[in-house]
């Protein structure tokens, strides 16, 4: 495929959805001041950019809040599970005795189980923290298992009649063969892991998007609440492609053949 061609395709990739995201924005804000709808019930486009202008203080504050909750959480999610992956993976014994509890970990309904972490460790860092790690925990320690076991026996075989330890079966084959499922379940993690600091100050919270936006929406102030999502909505897709970039940069063999498409 020539370099024309390759322009080509990313103009369409890009231009196209693009377009229709400008056209969902100017049919909302039509509609919005053509049917008078009032701005306290659905704001148009052009309130959110207001406030997001007129509030950039406040909002910044609020983001770095929610921001230092997720990156904590997110980080000790990424070790945790890589790390009971392993363990499940290498031990029948263990995964019987602990992977129920992970898959029970997501039977849970977080928003229940907020407020008991509010009161047990009181309405600071650490229980946003706890709900980040329990939402993010899941998707990378159930694809890093299934990464795991995927690698070929038959290479395992050969490994172990040339004398080979289980450690060096995982550093030589397992590992590396697991790495593209375990930035799949990272870049899961990544994406819903402003969800989890938003759950934990929508419970309670002095500071944060999630605080933020149950006092604007308190106040009638929605295009504030709108503009608190829409950071909100920003940073997930920030996360994800973070993870993915670094995907590029660990495993490039993974995205040779699409490159070039």
């Amino acid at each position: 495929m020539n370099t024309n061609s390759r322009a080509r395709l990313r103009l369409v990739a890009w231009g196209v959805p693009s377009i229709l995201i400008a056209a969902a924005l100017v049919a909302w804000e039509l509609i919005v001041r053509l049917t008078d709808t009032p701005r306290w019930f659905l704001p148009p486009p052009t309130a959110i950019v207001t406030a997001l202008v007129d509030s950039r203080r406040l909002m910044l504050h609020h983001t770095w809040v929610t921001l230092e909750e997720l990156l904590l959480g997110f980080a000790i999610s990424v070790l945790l599970g890589i790390a009971f992956a392993l363990a499940i993976a290498s031990s029948r014994v263990v995964e019987r005795a602990f992977y129920p509890f992970v898959v029970a970990s997501q039977a849970i309904p977080i928003i229940a189980l907020a407020p008991i972490l509010l009161i047990w460790f009181g309405y600071g860092l650490t229980p946003k923290v706890i709900v980040v790690v329990l939402i993010c925990f899941f998707p990378i320690v159930v694809n890093t298992v299934d990464g795991l076991r995927s690698v070929d026996p038959e290479l395992v075989d050969l490994l172990r009649s040339m004398g080979a330890n289980e450690w060096t079966i995982y550093r030589v084959v397992r590992i590396p063969s697991s790495l593209p499922y375990v930035f799949s379940g990272t870049r899961i993690a990544a994406a819903v892991s402003v969800i989890g600091a938003l759950i934990g100050e929508w419970v309670g919270a002095s500071a944060g998007l999630g605080y933020l936006m149950t006092r604007s929406a308190a106040q009638f102030l929605t295009a504030r609440v709108f503009a608190a999502v829409l950071i909100s909505a920003v940073i997930g897709l920030a996360m994800f492609g973070i993870v993915s970039v670094l995907e590029r940069l660990f495993l490039p063999w993974q995205h040779i053949g699409s490159s070039d498409e």
